[in-house]
């Protein structure tokens, strides 16, 4: 179990758990540690590592083989080489932006017991292929996933190869409608939190902390003391002052066009 917001290796190695679980078409944990969900979004089709043992000449041409025909990125963490970026850089592959990671101890959220979010919002944990779909549909806009994908999105939800009960989906709905999403990660002795979002109408009415809530709760009675994530630039400031506090990033890069 983990106790401190600085063990890296735990928060890493659940957002590595998390997205292996899109490769519904092809994954691979080892040096190289890649996804395929087929999606044709960039976010959903990746490289989440090259490890120490692998040659990056290799580990390149691997990935540009294994995920041809989709768009994707290449994340660049503190688990991956310390020379990645530099080598992503000399073969022509475009730096796009960072992603923190963040991280809170779960004795210490502000407010954890009082979050309730907007009135009239019911948050329940989605169980059943229908509900499933109801959410993976909800959140695809947030993360502008084209309407044409959403079968492929919900195909991938379905086949993810996660433990019975690790991962744990919540949805928030106002008069029956499903308004906002998130889900819990129970792995590596951490809470990993993931696929917050709300509906644009019924933004900044507190649905995401709301939910965010519910996810730490869950992970809370589970015995979980850490908590991770790795937030979109508006989440971040609702995680910071839910206590959550930056503890690394990843570099995100686009892959060399060819």
């Amino acid at each position: 179990m983990v106790d401190s917001i600085v063990d890296l290796d735990a928060q890493l190695a659940n957002a590595r758990d998390y997205w292996l679980g899109w490769g519904s078409a092809d994954r691979s944990d080892r040096d190289l540690t890649l996804f395929r969900s087929d999606v044709s979004h960039p976010q959903l089709n990746g490289v989440l590592r090259v490890g120490h043992g692998a040659s990056l000449n290799e580990a390149v041409a691997e990935a540009e083989r294994r995920l041809a025909g989709v768009p994707w990125m290449w994340w660049v963490g503190p688990d991956s080489r310390p020379d990645l970026a530099d080598h992503l850089r000399a073969t022509g592959a475009v730096e796009i932006g960072t992603l923190p990671v963040m991280a809170v101890r779960l004795d210490q959220v502000n407010g954890l017991d009082e979050v309730n979010g907007s009135p009239g919002l019911e948050i329940e944990q989605v169980t059943g292929p229908n509900t499933l779909r109801e959410w993976a549909h909800a959140y695809a806009p947030s993360f502008a996933v084209a309407p044409d994908q959403l079968g492929q999105v919900v195909l991938a939800e379905t086949r993810r190869p996660d433990k019975p009960g690790s991962l744990v989906r919540f949805a928030g709905r106002v008069n029956g409608q499903l308004v906002g999403t998130a889900a819990l990660l129970d792995r590596r002795g951490v809470a990993g939190v993931y696929v917050v979002t709300t509906s644009e109408e019924y933004r900044r009415r507190g649905i995401g902390t709301a939910l965010t809530a519910a996810a730490l709760r869950e992970a809370a009675d589970r015995g979980l003391r850490v908590a991770t994530l790795q937030p979109s630039l508006i989440g971040e400031r609702v995680y910071r002052r839910m206590g959550f506090e930056p503890v690394a990033a990843y570099r995100m890069f686009s892959p060399a066009q060819s």
